[in-house]
This record gives C-alpha cells, sequence and structure tokens, in this order.
C-alpha cells in the first residue's frame, strides 16, 4: 500500500483517487475551494440553482462502465432522464431544428429541413458510430506514450480518418448549411474547429444522435456528488479550501506537496489541476514543458458565462438551445485565427428548469448563457455588459418573447475567474484542443518526463477535453500508477 496525494478534485482527480483506493492504497484529494468537482461546481441563489461547469450528459456509457467498475451502477448514486428534444438550434427568427431522443426523429428533421438528407445522415452516423466504437472501447483507454499505440488493425482502415477533417466530410455529403453546422456542433466539444479535427472525430456524432443527451436530476453536480460519494465508500480523503503551493521533489523523487504552508508527505503524487500550473508548482529544473511549448498551443476557448435568474417561465426553447444565427465560421475565426471578441458570437442557453423544477422557484427559470470565447482576452465588467446586452437582444428577437424585463439578477463568470478559481492556462474552459497535432501520443504525458512518482491527468492530457475523456484519464492514470489486480 502506497501514501497518494490527488492535487484538486475534478472528475479526473476523483476518477483516479478512487481507483487507486480500490487498489488498496490510502489516496487524499486536496482542492482549493470549498466544494469537490474542479470546473464542474454549483451557485445557488435565491431558490435558484446553476451548474457552473458542465451542463451536457453525452456518452452515458462511459458514465456506466466507470461505476461498473467498481461493482455499482449509475442509478445507485444519480437519476438520470432522456431528453426528448435533446437539444435545439435556432437560425433564424422563430426558426429552428430540433434534435429529438431517436435517430428516426432526427432522419425525419433532417428530411423537413432538406429532403433526401436522411440518406447521406443515415450513412455518416453508421461510420460515426464504427469510429465510436473504435475509439471509446479501445483506443481512447491507451497512454499517450507512443505513436503505435493508434495502429490497430480497425484504424488502418480508417487512416483516411486522421488526414481529413470533420469539415471536409460533412461537407462531402451536405450542402445544406444549416444541417452541416449541426453535424459540425459536436465536436466543439473537443475544444477545435471542425476546420482542424481530425474527420475520425465524427464518433462524437454518434454520441449526440445515436446516445443522446441526458439530464441528471438536480444537475451535472449530482454526478460530482455521487463520484465522491463512491470515492468515500472506497476510502478516499477529501480536503477542501488547501491551496498548494508547491509539489516537494528529492532527488529527482515526488515526496508530497506544500498545502497552506504545511508539508504533507506521500509517496506518489497525482495532479489533475491544469497543466500547466501544475508544473509550476515545480522547480524550474523539473518541468517537462517549457512556456513556449504552451504558448504554442491551441487551446480550448474560454467561456463568457451569465447565470441569470428569470421571473417567469419562457417560451419557444428546450432545456439545452443552440443560437447560430450569425457566421458559424466567422466566430471560429475569432476564437483560433485572430484572436478578439467576437463581433457576432454564437452563443448557447441552458434552461434546466424545464426539465427539473428543483432548479428554479416555481413559475420562474433558471437561464444559463454561455458565448465561447479565445482564451487570454482581455476580461472587464463593461465587455460582459456589452456581451449580456447583446445575447438578451438576441434570445428576445430569434424566441419572439420578452425576456429583459424578467431578469432578477445576473451573476457572469469568464476569463478572469477561470484564472482565479482553476488555475487555468489563459482562462481557458475546456483544457487543450483535439486537433491533428495535439492527439493522443501527441499530448502532454501523463506521467512526468523528469521526476519519478510524479503524474498528471485530466483534460490537457490524454484522452482529451470533456467530461467522459477525463474519467477515462483518471483510470489510464490509475493503471499506470498501479495495474489492477484480478482479485
Amino acid at each position: 500500500m502506497k501514501k497518494i496525494i490527488v492535487v484538486g478534485s475534478g472528475f479526473s482527480s476523483i476518477s483516479v483517487a478512487s481507483y487507486l483506493a480500490k487498489e488498496g492504497h490510502e489516496v487524499a484529494v486536496y482542492e482549493k475551494n470549498s466544494t469537490p468537482g474542479g470546473r464542474a461546481r454549483q451557485f445557488k441563489k435565491d431558490g435558484f440553482t446553476f451548474d457552473i461547469g458542465p451542463s451536457w450528459y453525452w456518452m452515458p456509457d462511459v458514465f456506466d462502465s466507470y461505476f461498473e467498475d467498481f461493482g455499482k451502477k449509475v442509478s445507485d448514486y444519480y437519476t438520470l432522464e432522456k431528453l426528448d428534444p435533446g437539444y435545439e438550434v435556432y437560425f433564424d427568427k422563430q426558426e429552428s431544428i430540433k434534435i429529438g431522443d431517436s435517430l428516426e426523429k432526427i432522419y425525419t428533421a433532417f428530411e423537413k429541413e432538406e429532403a433526401g438528407s436522411s440518406i447521406p445522415l443515415k450513412r455518416f452516423i453508421k461510420k460515426a458510430e464504427d469510429n465510436y466504437n473504435i475509439a471509446i472501447k479501445d483506443l481512447v483507454y491507451r497512454p499517450g506514450i507512443s505513436p503505435l499505440e493508434l495502429v490497430t488493425p480497425a484504424t488502418v482502415k480508417k487512416v483516411g480518418y486522421f488526414l481529413s477533417t470533420i469539415k471536409q466530410e460533412v461537407m462531402k455529403e451536405f450542402n445544406n448549411p444549416r444541417l452541416a453546422q449541426i453535424l459540425q456542433f459536436p465536436v466543439l466539444f473537443l475544444g477545435a474547429k471542425p476546420s482542424q479535427t481530425p474527420a475520425f472525430y465524427n464518433f462524437m456524432n454518434f454520441a449526440d444522435f445515436g446516445l443522446g443527451t441526458w439530464h441528471p436530476d438536480k444537475g451535472m453536480y449530482s454526478v460530482v456528488e455521487g463520484m465522491v460519494r463512491l470515492a468515500k465508500e472506497l476510502g478516499v480523503e477529501f480536503h477542501t479550501n488547501q491551496t498548494v503551493e508547491k509539489i516537494l521533489v528529492e532527488k529527482g523523487k515526488a515526496v508530497g506537496i506544500v498545502a497552506n504552508q504545511e508539508i504533507i508527505h506521500a509517496d506518489i503524487v497525482i495532479s489533475g489541476a491544469d497543466y500547466h500550473h501544475s508544473e509550476s508548482l515545480l522547480e524550474p529544473k523539473y518541468r517537462a514543458y517549457s512556456e513556449q511549448y504552451w504558448d504554442k498551443k491551441t487551446f480550448a476557448p474560454s467561456s463568457l458565462l451569465f447565470f441569470v435568474g428569470l421571473d417567469k417561465k419562457l417560451k419557444n426553447v428546450s432545456h439545452h438551445t443552440l443560437f447560430f444565427d450569425v457566421d458559424f465560421d466567422a466566430h471560429a475565426a475569432d476564437i483560433y485565427d485572430k484572436p478578439k471578441w467576437p463581433e457576432s458570437p454564437l452563443f448557447y442557453g441552458n434552461f434546466p428548469s424545464m426539465t427539473d423544477a428543483s432548479m428554479a422557484p416555481e413559475g420562474k427559470e433558471a437561464c444559463f448563457l454561455l458565448i465561447p470565447i479565445a482564451p487570454g482576452l482581455e476580461d472587464t465588467p463593461e465587455l460582459r455588459k456589452k456581451y449580456f446586452d447583446l445575447v438578451i437582444d438576441r434570445l428576445e428577437h430569434l424566441t419572439d418573447q420578452s425576456v429583459r424585463d424578467a431578469v432578477l439578477f445576473n451573476e457572469s463568470f469568464c476569463v478572469n475567474d477561470f484564472v482565479e478559481e482553476y488555475n487555468s492556462y489563459k482562462g481557458n474552459a475546456y483544457g487543450m484542443a483535439n486537433t491533428l497535432l495535439q492527439t493522443a501520443f501527441l499530448r502532454p504525458k501523463l506521467k512526468s518526463k523528469k521526476v519519478k512518482d510524479l503524474y498528471f491527468t485530466g483534460q490537457l492530457t490524454v484522452p482529451g477535453p470533456g467530461v467522459p475523456p477525463s474519467l477515462i484519464s483518471g483510470k489510464i492514470v490509475a493503471n499506470l500508477v498501479s495495474p489492477p489486480t484480478t482479485k
């Protein structure tokens, strides 16, 4: 049995802690904020509840697999509801497409938009399902040590999908710009432009259309609470309000941390905090990646978030609603090509109280609005107000209803907060993008190159951004630290 410290308490940290506790190790988690969950936290005000971080529950099979690894079921810890529609996409005033909870409903929605489009969609989704089975059942559980990890009998047949992009594959089959945008939308969860993301990642389309969108009762934070409960059952200790100031190294080996000015010894240290920040806790000679390395990498977007309490129920929106009434490519360029505040941003609305009465007082609506923006931008109260006014105006216009006069409060969260609350590099919200040159073995390593018994987990390393990949990242690291027994 070894004493193991885990820095941070996001999904990957809880995951690695739980797997290692299962193997009999003594595991303690140290979190700087007052609640566990990392970027998955809750904000409550005046009877309203908001998920601050992740708000989409996709790839339910990954969560199922996680709990099954401990002899448990998801339903032992939280309750799920499949959403119908999974989400709605607005393209113009009162012109939207709803993505239903079955492939048949989605084929019908595509046909309504463009006759005959369900035929190429069926082909596209079949390829996406094949790629999903290859990726999720095999590739994503590999540790990113060697390029040979990507070479399997299945992937050899798919080599073209690593050399073309999502956008190219979509445009081969779909000329309708609205349908093309819907099919390119899921890769935004990977943190990169569709034109920079390998076509193999179209498996996200199967995650979307094939597996559907779900809502955990009382919000995404219920997943955190369930995972923490399981971890504690396994013996994991959680220490909150603990700012880790240093990772201690002696003779090239990690031997503990300094948290709140207290030295805490351990046999192994694992950091699930932002990778760049984690290395800043080391003396420079022990850091594997330079500032120049990080500066050259493509990071996933940051976000401007608004948590709005409304004094009435809304109409003409779904639980998850996307507003794509502006130029998709122009907004992407403002994030990745020449980073700046977007002139006409896409935005996303999450109205969880439409599904879950616990999220808002009776007769009222919890309204979460998100604008993807480039990391590292200037963040001021004036900019936040400007963009709040912009999205409220668009929300009112597109859904043909008054909203501004129902606002009870509006709280925001942006680049400065991501840096302050999560030590996030340039205030990114989703980690490092999964571009072709930042995939698998080309991502920062799970095991330190310079310090023995020091490991990293989370969305800046393999397999990549998102909640399901973070669960998987924790499992991979646990297997590197302590290969599972057969007991």
